[in-house]
């Protein structure tokens, strides 16, 4: 593959503008902003993101406000991408040093860093897996085989039930920003093609994924929008299984925001403490060589914070505060050394990543991998499995399948949209379906949407119950349970 283009990964060209036949959506009033600028401003002024509020990240339904959600995690990923972008084009290194570029690197990555979760599902990733577990659970919804114009060949029908069998919030997310948030037509908020390009961290689709290569675990598209990732590509000059260089730092400070945050949230719920952190931590080591430079900066990291905790310890500060304090300077720590590090093996894969033979991931290749990876196990067995958040995710996860059980009927009774102009169904069939977002059911009933009707009632299904908040999916649940109707 020829080397990656940095005019074309920051195509600042809109989707609606590659259509000579569209109109535009807004007049241009961005003044002296990029297209790229604005787009982390769709973004952050969009609805999905507000609703990132009451999601789950860790701990399903918190109630403590200064212990994290979707959104203040999106933040938080936002601003740590951003300034390894900044650090990127401003020192020394192979990136673009023109005005423009300068601009759009940092701002693109803000902008993929607040928008990556936005299709996650409530209650977290038990969100996904009951999505995908409820399809596996009901078969006859996964019937693919007619379409309205044509027959559908094999090769199309696995990949259309692997998108809900294998349900992904990275696809999800891919499809609300290219299609569902609607401003007034089907190019849903307009971004640039280099912004979803870079958004894209799994850059396939669901029937070609491979777990043994980073940039394929999972998919970042659904068949649905297979022609709009297909236009992202053309005009980047990427392809299936190539990443936008820039994904690869959105993936490593999502890896750094949730592997030091959710330890931080973890100590502030007093399910643990800082010394448990460092005594953990301070067991951690390697037998690899390769390992030998991430142990010197794990112990860096413990030795500052170790100082910086004796001297709270000194103060006249209560045993709280001082847990509290100390944990909030490791991560001041912690956070510094990780984004030095991968901004460090950015610069020396850079070759690599611009010719798109690059398979890791930046942390993994970085110094901070032992640091990461101790975190990570530390916050899998002191917050992932404790009792509480188990039990909310269980709940979560029931909730979500009773949700789908009550509504795929209602769905399902509103027969074709393209033949029939009325729903069919029980006075309780036509309330929930009247309940479904009024952009999802237009999507749904778009005359030109040629997909075969059970895929479209089947994303029908999957948008609403992944756009929902957490809170609405219990209210929404135990509202629909009250009324609906014994079956006789």
């Amino acid at each position: 593959m020829k080397q990656l283009d940095w005019k074309k990964l920051l195509n600042s060209t809109r989707r609606k503008d590659l259509d000579s036949d569209a109109t535009a959506i807004l007049a241009n009033v961005g003044g002296t902003r990029t297209e790229i600028e604005r787009d982390y401003d769709r973004i952050l002024f969009s609805t999905p993101v507000r609703r990132l509020a009451d999601k789950t990240q860790v701990f399903p339904l918190e109630k403590n406000d200064s212990v994290r959600n979707r959104l203040t995690h999106s933040h938080e990923v936002s601003n740590l991408a951003r300034s390894v972008g900044v650090a990127l084009v401003y020192g020394e290194n192979a990136l673009p040093k023109e005005d423009q570029e300068k601009r759009d690197i940092p701002s693109m990555l803000a902008a993929i860093g607040l928008a990556h979760d936005i299709g996650n599902p409530p209650f977290g990733h038990q969100g996904e897996k009951a999505i995908g577990s409820w399809f596996k659970d009901n078969p006859n919804t996964l019937d693919f085989q007619l379409c309205e114009t044509n027959i559908i060949d094999a090769v199309t029908i696995t990949r259309m039930k692997g998108d809900f069998l294998r349900f992904e919030g990275n696809a999800q997310a891919f499809r609300i920003l290219t299609k569902l948030q609607i401003l007034n037509d089907q190019y849903g908020l307009n971004l640039t093609v280099g912004t979803l390009a870079a958004l894209m961290k799994y850059p396939t689709t669901s029937d070609k994924t491979d777990e043994n290569k980073v940039p394929l675990k999972k998919f970042g598209c659904f068949h649905s929008e297979i022609d709009c990732c297909y236009e992202v590509w053309e005009q980047t000059e990427l392809k299936g299984g190539v990443r936008h260089p820039l994904a690869y730092i959105m993936e490593a400070c999502d890896d750094i925001a949730y592997s030091v945050l959710d330890v931080e949230d973890a100590i502030k719920k007093a399910l643990v403490s800082y010394r448990d952190l460092i005594n953990y931590l301070q067991n951690l080591n390697s037998d690899k060589p390769s390992d030998k430079e991430a142990l010197l900066l794990l112990e860096r990291v413990i030795e500052q914070s170790e100082k910086k905790h004796k001297v709270h310890k000194q103060e006249d500060l209560s045993p709280a505060e001082i847990n509290d304090i100390s944990m909030q300077m490791f991560r001041v720590y912690a956070i510094h050394a990780m984004i030095t590090s991968i901004t460090e093996t950015f610069t020396s894969e850079y070759g690599d990543i611009m010719s798109g033979a690059f398979e890791g991931d930046l942390i993994g290749g970085s110094k901070a991998k032992v640091l990461c990876k101790g975190l990570k196990k530390f916050a899998f067995k002191n917050a992932y499995q404790t009792q509480n958040v188990l039990e909310l995710e269980l709940e979560g996860y029931r909730i979500i399948r009773s949700l789908m059980d009550m509504m795929w009927p209602a769905i399902e009774m509103r027969g074709n949209p393209i033949t029939q102009k009325k729903h069919q169904g029980n006075p309780f069939e036509r309330y929930v379906y009247g309940r479904i977002s009024e952009n999802y059911r237009r999507v749904f009933e778009d005359k030109n949407n040629t997909l075969p009707l059970n895929y479209k009632r089947c994303q029908l299904l999957a948008d609403m119950v992944s756009g929902m908040t957490d809170s609405f999916a219990i209210d929404f649940e135990t509202e629909l349970a009250k009324l609906r109707i014994p079956p006789t």
